[in-house]
């Protein structure tokens, strides 16, 4: 492993100091025809269309608050890992039911809630089994098929309309594992590993087309590295007979299988989003990056881990030592849970914190997550919103030009 002392060579492209994670709040009457849509009230293309009149809106407020990259605000999207499941024929009823969502906590009815650490209100659960458990509703009963691009829809409207460089935000993997079905999907592919390499062909064919396509920016979205970092859930795991380095070695190679060709091809970034669970104002899972940290800032294969670090169910900044020279952090120290306002100094202070264990200048500032992983967002306004975002522009301009 390379410590954070070593003489490694520093990063060749510093970009995007102010980054954010992908998805923005929708206009309400996006929201309400998503939902429309999601109900089989109005169809794809008349969904598509007010999508393309809202995203110019997100975007000119991205270029209005200095953003350094920009997303469509994954206006398409029911969810921030929808994608995929939405782009594929091959899916079939489950016939035993949807189980019940797990999040990234563990567990139905897991969320908790960002300020007091308490289970989170009724409705914030049913918004995330809303959207979840259509993931589990369906299992895999037929060999898949593209019927469309993963991405392909974001891709070229934002390589029109995008004011700067842009990015695209794919889901890992891990939002697949009850697809394959003992009984209907073995008929197709013999074992789950079968399947697993299906679905890694799939992503990393629309990822080398994305590159193709003009996209600057891509970035992998898992909660699978959390459910290794919290202590309920590695025990759990343990109690159910796995190792716990297996799972990481195993999550790693999946991730890196998906990736595989992409860093460094047309200059395009590569990052990793290391999500926690993300709900109007909730979230899944806690504990610091430490069991993790030195095996997967080493090995996994992107230039940028975007890690969540708005309080401290996180931890501290000390893992950060283990990230590799040429690799950049970028530090989610801004909250989309809340819409009271950062202190500057404060941030500044947590930013020289960082930079303790590793160098300033393979930093970043980003919040910590999405605004709107799901369609409802969090619970902010649009300019709430806007305001978090020219904060982290504006200390990403002082702190490194």
């Amino acid at each position: 492993m390379v410590p954070n002392g070593s003489s490694a060579e520093a990063p060749s492209s510093l970009k995007y100091r102010a980054d954010h994670i992908g998805s923005l709040l929708r206009p309400p009457e996006l929201v309400e025809a998503r939902w429309a849509y999601y109900d089989r009230k109005i169809n794809e293309h008349e969904y598509s269309k007010l999508a393309d009149e809202a995203i110019p809106k997100v975007l000119q407020m991205q270029k209005d608050a200095g953003m350094d990259i920009f997303t469509d605000g994954e206006y398409r999207r029911t969810w921030w890992a929808g994608s995929l499941a939405e782009a594929v024929e091959g899916l079939v009823p489950n016939p035993d039911g949807p189980a019940a969502p797990e999040t990234a906590g563990g567990g139905s009815g897991s969320w908790k809630m960002y300020h007091t650490g308490e289970l989170a209100p009724a409705e914030v659960q049913e918004d995330a089994r809303k959207v979840l458990v259509p993931n589990r509703e369906f299992v895999v009963g037929n060999r898949l098929r593209l019927k469309h691009r993963i991405a392909g829809d974001e891709a070229q409207f934002l390589k029109q309309h995008s004011p700067g460089p842009w990015k695209i935000t794919i889901a890992g993997l891990n939002m697949t594992s009850t697809w394959f079905k003992p009984g209907i999907t073995d008929e197709f592919y013999a074992t789950e590993d079968e399947l697993l390499q299906e679905l890694i062909g799939l992503i990393n064919g629309e990822m080398k087309t994305l590159v193709e396509d003009g996209c600057s920016y891509i970035q992998l979205d898992s909660l699978r590295y959390t459910g290794l970092m919290d202590p309920r859930r590695r025990q759990l795991l343990i109690d159910s007979g796995k190792d716990l380095q297996q799972e990481l070695e195993r999550g790693i190679e999946i991730d890196n299988a998906c990736l595989a060709g992409i860093r460094g091809m047309n200059d395009v970034t590569v990052g990793h989003h290391i999500c926690r669970g993300n709900n109007r104002g909730s979230y899944g899972s806690e504990g610091g990056y430490e069991p993790v940290a030195e095996v997967l800032f080493n090995s996994l294969n992107v230039d940028r881990f975007l890690l969540e670090y708005d309080d401290a169910r996180s931890g501290g900044f000390e893992p950060l030592r283990f990230v590799p020279r040429d690799k950049m952090v970028v530090l989610g120290l801004i909250t989309t849970k809340d819409p009271e306002l950062e202190n500057e100094e404060t941030i500044l202070r947590r930013i020289d914190e960082a930079a303790r264990y590793i160098p300033l200048e393979n930093l970043a500032l980003s919040p910590q997550c999405g605004f709107a992983s799901i369609v409802t967002g969090q619970p902010l306004t649009w300019e709430q919103q806007q305001r978090k975002l020219e904060l982290v522009a504006n200390i990403a301009r002082k702190v490194w030009g």
